[in-house]
């Protein structure tokens, strides 16, 4: 699903050029649950970009889903991001006066699919997060670990094949952690392809797979046995 060949990122200020990403290849298969860690200033978040066609790469290639992103259009990127990629951020990135359903209905409205669906489909994706009684609460009144679940819930409606997620456990209790990890755990079991940024080496432990970078290389690519989900 995503091949990353001699990928580098560097950025230009005046007569000072910065690293992010160093000669970066690897592939991650359909169906793979991979988390990326390191340091800060490592290039996690940049190369999360790229992945998410947020940002291209200064130099080398990335095919998703065979298909050379660097080679995309504006509107090509856009309809990709919203068609084949969900999101989920640190900060949850929930709009504050909207309702949990209008907020995991907006997807669908870039999408120019039907009021009726939209309702339906969020509805349905907030009740498999848990939060099929906090439907018409805005994020104030949810909890940290309740707003991540809405935008699970959020970047789970247009049915992506990839999901993207950075930091996902950042900001809430370590009990609500866990059960975002397990809400994680079982999409992957249903098929979704998951990558997770994080800088929690237990976090990182729920995924099948490992990368580590080092001032914008990999350092490190193993698989392993991840934690058992935890059950609520």
């Amino acid at each position: 699903m995503i091949q990353l060949t001699h990928v580098s990122k560097i950025y230009k200020n005046d007569s000072v050029e910065t690293i992010a990403l160093d000669d970066v290849s690897f592939e991650i298969k359909e169906g793979e649950f991979v988390a990326i860690m390191g340091a800060s200033g490592s290039g996690k978040s940049t190369l999360m970009h790229i992945m998410g066609a947020l940002d291209l790469p200064t130099k080398g290639t990335y095919l998703l889903d065979k298909e050379n992103v660097g080679k995309l259009t504006d509107d090509e990127l856009a309809d990709i991001r919203n068609r084949k990629i969900g999101f989920v951020f640190q900060a949850f990135n929930l709009l504050a006066r909207t309702t949990a359903l209008k907020n995991v209905a907006l997807p669908m409205v870039y999408g120019g699919i039907a009021k009726k669906e939209r309702t339906k489909r969020a509805k349905k994706f907030l009740e498999m997060v848990g939060l099929a009684d906090r439907i018409d609460h805005t994020p104030s009144q949810l909890s940290g670990g309740q707003q991540q679940r809405a935008a699970i819930a959020r970047a789970l409606v247009m049915n992506p094949r990839l999901i993207l997620a950075d930091e996902p456990t950042g900001n809430i209790a370590t009990a609500q952690a866990e059960e975002i990890m397990a809400i994680f755990q079982d999409l992957n079991d249903k098929g979704h392809t998951i990558v997770m940024i994080t800088h929690e080496p237990d976090i990182a432990e729920h995924a099948k797979r490992i990368i580590h970078l080092r001032d914008g290389k990999v350092v490190n690519d193993s698989n392993h046995h991840r934690q058992k989900r935890t059950k609520n």
